[in-house]
């Protein structure tokens, strides 16, 4: 996948699976992840270029990007501009 102008893809992390003192969170009270892993970059927008890169984790907004099922994996598009940090 090559995402175009300022868009990048993100592969999201996993939901947690049980929180640190040990409690195992069941499906349907699983948050969506706001976290994941840079796997491609757009060109950029109006000769400016991308701040992130591939192999980058970054934080996202909650509502952030458009959710899509590719050969199997589902991964996030979304403009730079959601991106909120790189960790």
């Amino acid at each position: 996948m090559k995402p175009i102008s300022d868009r990048v893809v993100i592969k999201p992390a996993p939901a947690e699976e049980k929180t640190k003192g040990g409690i195992i969170i069941p499906d349907t009270a699983k948050e969506k992840p706001q976290r994941g892993e840079v796997v491609s970059v757009g060109p950029g927008k109006d000769g400016n270029k991308m701040t992130v890169k591939a192999g980058d984790i970054v934080l996202y907004g909650k509502y952030a990007g458009q959710e899509i099922s590719y050969e199997g994996q589902d991964y996030i598009i979304m403009r730079e501009d959601d991106v909120l940090v790189i960790l």
